[in-house]
């Protein structure tokens, strides 16, 4: 392993980071808010450490093993909730301590969503768009962002490209060179951004308001400058705008750049995940809608289904936008939408939890598990789309299953040791697991009341989920640290 190397991709990435709290900067003065001091306190120290860093070792120069690639994007997660505090730090509105500061850097960069700060109302614009801005940067990732950048640094991408991938094929290639394809995939993910932006422009939002909420739509991020959530406009062509983009976002990007290359949107509907993606989408809000109607819970069949579809939509993609109490829904729909974002959305979205397509595979795998149980001697194949299924790959997915729900109960526990009730507890694992965010029970708000001992096990809840687990498991390994 090469740790000199580690330390120099760590500085020029702690560097590049630096960067991102001029943008903040910008606005305060624009608004004349007058709070822009947090952000160029943060971009002195955090450019310092980044220098620090690599001046040493800057003159190294090796090719990155896979080993390295893992420890990096572990340790840049680490340090980017760290670094993405300082300005909450710093700042003196909210007033946040430094466990309180942490938790919301990490919920903003892994696209969790979840949040420690009530009266966002009322808070300096820069503050609002940056917890906006670091879901956006988190949603492809700065280490996607960082590996279309390498070749400029001398540095070669690949091992991180497939540290920071998710799902469990992670060696597809959109183009020729890494660099290129992390390029294609930021510049798909900017245009639907963009797209969606100017959707909540027409849609009534004010440019501030259209900006931030598209950064965190795409992202699949959830953080929203008002309290309420989109349930401070009261909008449904709003809540049809955020239904699409966050149902795009879950999507996997690489599709999105392989249709958009090709011209031809049927090659969604020719890609499995997709389609098993759309149907559950889809089926979950139908039986949604028919719930709240059959109960009368809301008053119009048309205001079950705006409600439903963008509820079942932001817990399945992990949005977690809120624009009713779903938590007091009625009979199982609460429970419903939280084990929906075990699923979550597809491989190489902006989504975190299981993915779609290792829950096929599980289900593809039992069905042939059944079909032997009838005949034992016959030799029956996974396949997707009429294509073989590695054995290794449905071993990896049997692994990936067995370690998250391990974790999962494990942090369940913690957090009702530390005094959490079951509901509240199992709920925000779930949220902050599956980057989520708003739980039941005691975190349908916000988690400001929670211990801090909790929020410490919620925040690694939220790296783990992001990480995908195994990459951050894997530094605790003996295997990962021997020669």
């Amino acid at each position: 392993m090469h740790l000199s190397m580690v330390q120099r991709i760590l500085g020029l990435m702690l560097a590049l980071f630096s960067l991102t709290m001029l943008p903040p900067v910008g606005v305060s003065l624009y608004y004349g808010d007058d709070h822009w001091y947090p952000f160029v306190g943060a971009f002195v120290v955090v450019g310092i450490v980044g220098a620090a860093l690599y001046f040493p070792v800057r003159k190294v120069r090796r090719d990155l093993r896979l080993r390295d690639g893992f420890l990096i994007v572990a340790l840049f997660w680490v340090c980017l909730g760290l670094a993405g505090a300082t300005p909450l730090l710093i700042s003196d509105v909210p007033a946040l301590s430094f466990t309180d500061a942490v938790f919301e850097a990490v919920s903003g960069f892994s696209t969790t969503g979840a949040t420690v700060i009530v009266g966002l109302d009322s808070l300096p614009r820069s503050i609002l768009y940056y917890r906006q801005q670091i879901q956006w940067l988190g949603g492809m990732s700065i280490i996607v962002l960082a590996v279309a950048l390498m070749p400029m640094l001398g540095i070669g991408g690949m091992s991180l490209f497939k540290a920071e991938t998710p799902g469990p094929v992670k060696d597809q290639k959109l183009t020729p060179r890494i660099a290129q394809t992390a390029r294609a995939l930021w510049g798909v993910y900017v245009l639907l951004t963009i797209a969606c932006a100017a959707g909540y422009l027409l849609a009534g939002m004010s440019p501030f308001d259209a900006i931030g909420h598209a950064f965190s739509t795409t992202s699949t991020g959830g953080f929203s400058p008002y309290d309420a959530s989109l349930g401070h406009f009261d909008s449904a062509t709003i809540d049809a705008v955020a239904t699409v983009f966050m149902f795009l976002g879950g999507a996997s990007f690489a599709l999105h750049f392989t249709v958009f290359r090709n011209r031809d949107p049927k090659l969604y509907w020719r890609d499995p995940e997709f389609k098993a993606y759309f149907w559950l989408v889809t089926t979950i809000i139908v039986i949604t809608t028919v719930y709240l109607s059959a109960t009368n819970y809301l008053d119009h069949p048309l205001k079950s289904l705006r409600f439903a579809a963008l509820q079942v939509v932001s817990l399945h993609t992990g949005t977690g936008y809120v624009t009713h109490d779903f938590a007091n829904w009625p009979g199982a729909l609460p429970a419903l939408l939280m084990l929906i974002s075990f699923i979550s959305g597809c491989a190489g979205g902006t989504t975190g939890g299981m993915k779609v397509i290792r829950w096929l595979i599980v289900v593809k795998q039992a069905a042939v598990q059944f079909k032997q149980l009838v005949h034992p001697n016959a030799q029956i194949p996974v396949k997707l789309s009429g294509r073989v299924v590695p054995p290794q790959v449905i071993s990896a997915v049997a692994g990936f299953f067995a370690v998250y729900f391990v974790v999962f109960g494990v942090m369940m526990m913690l957090l009702m040791t530390f005094g959490l009730d079951q509901v509240t507890a199992w709920s925000a694992v779930a949220a902050t697991l599956n980057n989520v965010g708003p739980g039941l029970g005691d975190v349908f708000v916000s988690y400001r009341d929670i211990p801090d001992a909790a929020k410490w096990v919620c925040t690694v809840a939220m790296l783990a989920g992001r990480l995908e687990v195994f990459t951050l498991l894997l530094l605790f390994t003996p295997d990962f640290w021997r020669k």
